[in-house]
C-alpha cells in the first residue's frame, strides 16, 4: 500500500493533462467544424447554379471549399452597389411593387425586410445593450437584451402615465434563439456594461463564463440596498 499515493498522484497528473488538452483542442476543433459546416452549407446553395465554364471544379477536377460562399459575397456586394444608383433603385421598387400585390408573400417580405433594416442599420441600437430585470418574481434577476423604446400603438397605450417603456428580449439558457419579448418600464431596467456577445456567452454557458468587469470609481456596487443591522 506504500505506492498508493504515487499511483494516485500519477493518475491525477494524467487527468489534469487530459483536461488541459481537452480545453485546448475542443474549442479549436468545434470552431473548425462550425466554419467548414457553414462553408459547405453556403456552397451547397450556390455551387449548383454556377455555369460549368465558371466552376473551378470543372477545370481542376477537385472541390474547392468556399467557392460558393465567395461568389455569394461578391454577388450580394454587386447587387448592393447597383441598388444605390437610380436605375437599381427603380428596378428594386418595381420588384417590390410586384411582391406587394401578392397577399401572403407581401406580409412575409415586409416583415423580413423590416427586421433586416432594423438589425443592420448602422445607427440602430437594437440588441446592442444588455440589462437586468426582475423576473420571474421580485428579487430574482434575469439577463435581457435591449431591443429599443416602445413605438407606435404600444408606446401610446403603455406610456400614457408618463413612464417610458422599453422593449427587451428575454432569451432562455443555454440556447438563446427563442424567448419572450416584454415591455418594461425604463426605470426598472438595470443597464449593464457587457456587450451582447458577452451576454450571449454568459447565457450559453449557464453563468459559467462571466465577462471581466472593472468597477468604475464612485459607481454603485449593489442593486438592492443592504439589509439593516439589528441592534
Amino acid at each position: 500500500m506504500s505506492d498508493s499515493p504515487e499511483r494516485i498522484s500519477l493518475a491525477g497528473r494524467l487527468r489534469n493533462n487530459f483536461l488541459t488538452g481537452l480545453i485546448i483542442c475542443a474549442p479549436l476543433a468545434i470552431t473548425i467544424w462550425l466554419t467548414f459546416t457553414f462553408i459547405d452549407w453556403a456552397d451547397s446553395w450556390v455551387t449548383p447554379y454556377i455555369p460549368q465554364r465558371y466552376d473551378p471544379q470543372y477545370y481542376f477536377n477537385i472541390t474547392i471549399p468556399g467557392t460558393g460562399l465567395l461568389i455569394a459575397v461578391v454577388f450580394i456586394t454587386i447587387i448592393g452597389f447597383l441598388g444605390k444608383n437610380l436605375i437599381g433603385r427603380s428596378i428594386v421598387k418595381f420588384g417590390e411593387s410586384i411582391l406587394h400585390r401578392m397577399p401572403l408573400i407581401r406580409s412575409i417580405y415586409k416583415s423580413i425586410k423590416q427586421i433586416f433594416e432594423t438589425v443592420l442599420k448602422e445607427q440602430s441600437t437594437s440588441f446592442k445593450k444588455c440589462g437586468l430585470i426582475e423576473f420571474p418574481s421580485p428579487g430574482m434577476w434575469a439577463l435581457v437584451f435591449i431591443s429599443g423604446d416602445a413605438q407606435g400603438e404600444i408606446a401610446a397605450k403603455l406610456n400614457a402615465d408618463g413612464e417610458e417603456m422599453v422593449g427587451v428580449f428575454l432569451p432562455p439558457t443555454p440556447v438563446p434563439t427563442a424567448g419572450f419579448l416584454m415591455f418594461v418600464p425604463k426605470s426598472k431596467i438595470v443597464m449593464l456594461d457587457m456587450t451582447p456577445e458577452e451576454g450571449a456567452k454568459l447565457l450559453i454557458s449557464g453563468g459559467l463564463i462571466a465577462p471581466d468587469y472593472k468597477p468604475v470609481p464612485g459607481a454603485p456596487t449593489a442593486i438592492l440596498p443592504a439589509p439593516k443591522m439589528q441592534a
